[in-house]
């Protein structure tokens, strides 16, 4: 039976997408890996695979398509046997006459008796269609991500999909899956529980803002997929985790001497060190000194990460991602600077693969750049911390003995997510981050 291709999930915010471009017509016979479509996410361009295979038997959703939510049927697939002409007309069926307007079926003649044949095939083509069950759900409410072939076999088996292990993209689940399983019967858990409450909406409406400025001039911004996401997790964020703040300030001229020491040797190589690289390393290190706070809230538990991921925010039009650098305590520094220069140009692109900005147990934003002296960055959930990182600037400092003198200073702020981490634990985190910055040899050791 026709088989429906669904918009897939390609992160874990997702919930709608551009069809960007079809790889595929229709017609054309595709295997499980094959290149089907590029799809624009609320993050990054993705190319999405087949899972299952078979003929393009139709294409529903057109390329360059917006707004197409996650699950929603985009093309059929044919299995062998099957042909085009089994769901010609099933994916573009007329909609029902609407009640108002009885009068247009008053004049619709009586179809002939092949008519009514050929629309009993076209019924029965449409109902193959959406025959595959709804998307399941696991225990949590989390959506379990099956193909609907997978689906098919597993209700036909009396399968629970929440306890197999998908060997698809994503770790979606597919029909050799379900066809190696072994049947046992789905877990019934939760009937009687009541329903999550749907998030209660925050602030004025949009007609009830647009109202106050009646009159007065402006230009209205469509909302795309990234700001979306931001605003809703930034949100979240502010309301569900318990911030608290600790401020530092860290003197520069050790390692502003010491970096300028390192680029000239580096020179040949043709690796340019920055400021943001010994922060990355610095944090990297310091999570390793305090274990207990490299580590994220999971809801009902804390987990207490081993490698030092961490997570480096880089402002894109319309945005920001936070490329995670992947065991970066183990990295030499000119492997962290050509790393995060790679990760920046491809976020600038929306190129990132979602691997590649999921994860870590802590961020660093650096707004020093810009010329602010200092701020407080929000938590990136579930991450434990965050550090804001301002600029450096030439201040006056009283030394160990008394005496006055000069010396570039920058002042950085430990957000920190009081759930994982408690006051001292974050200020000895803080302590490290602060002596591996400022006697930056150590950092080599």
């Amino acid at each position: 039976m026709p088989t429906e291709i669904l918009m897939p999930a390609l992160s874990p915010t997702m919930e709608e997408g551009t069809l960007a471009k079809w790889l595929v017509k229709e017609g054309d016979t595709v295997s499980s890996g094959d290149l089907l479509a590029e799809i624009e996410t609320d993050k990054a361009t993705m190319e999405f695979e087949a899972v299952d295979e078979g003929t393009i038997g139709k294409i529903l959703i057109e390329a360059g398509t917006e707004g197409v939510k996650v699950n929603t049927a985009i093309a059929v697939l044919l299995e062998e046997g099957e042909s085009a002409d089994d769901i010609e007309d099933a994916g573009s069926a007329p909609a029902p006459a609407k009640e108002e307007e009885p009068e247009e079926e008053a004049k619709t003649p009586k179809p002939k008796s092949e008519d009514k044949e050929k629309a009993k095939d076209n019924d029965k083509a449409a109902a193959e269609v959406s025959e595959a069950p709804a998307a399941p759900k696991n225990a949590d409410g989390e959506r379990i991500f099956a193909s609907p072939l997978a689906r098919r076999i597993a209700a036909d088996k009396g399968l629970d999909l929440s306890q197999i292990d998908g060997s698809g993209p994503h770790g979606r689940i597919v029909k050799a899956d379900v066809e190696n399983a072994s049947a046992k019967p789905a877990e019934t858990s939760g009937a009687d529980a009541p329903a999550a409450p749907a998030p209660a909406k925050t602030g004025q409406s949009a007609e009830a803002v647009a109202k106050i400025y009646e009159g007065r001039e402006f230009t209205e911004v469509k909302l795309d997929g990234m700001r979306k996401t931001i605003a809703a997790r930034l949100t979240e964020a502010k309301q569900t985790v318990p911030h608290f703040y600790l401020r530092r300030d860290i003197k520069l001229d050790a390692l502003l001497k010491f970096r300028g020491d390192l680029n000239k040797q580096l020179e040949g190589r043709g690796v340019k060190l920055s400021v943001n690289d010994f922060i990355i390393k610095a944090c990297a290190l310091a999570l390793q000194s305090v274990p207990e706070a490299n580590a994220v809230w999971a809801g009902d538990r804390v987990l207490q990460l081993k490698p030092s991921d961490v997570a480096v925010a880089v402002a894109i039009e319309g945005g920001l991602f936070t490329p995670v650098l992947k065991d970066a305590d183990m990295k030499s520094l000119s492997a962290l600077s050509s790393e995060m220069k790679d990760l920046a140009s491809r976020a600038r692109d929306r190129k990132l693969s979602p691997a590649e900005y999921q994860g870590g147990s802590f961020a660093i934003s650096n707004l020093g750049m810009f010329g602010i002296d200092n701020f407080d960055a929000v938590i990136n959930p579930p991450h434990g911390a965050i550090l804001a990182v301002g600029a450096g600037v030439k201040k006056p400092v009283v030394g160990k003995d008394g005496e006055l003198s000069v010396a570039t200073v920058m002042s950085v702020t430990l957000s920190v997510d009081h759930r994982v981490i408690d006051g001292a634990m974050g200020a000895d985190l803080l302590k490290h981050i602060v002596e591996n910055l400022e006697n930056p040899m150590v950092m080599l050791a």
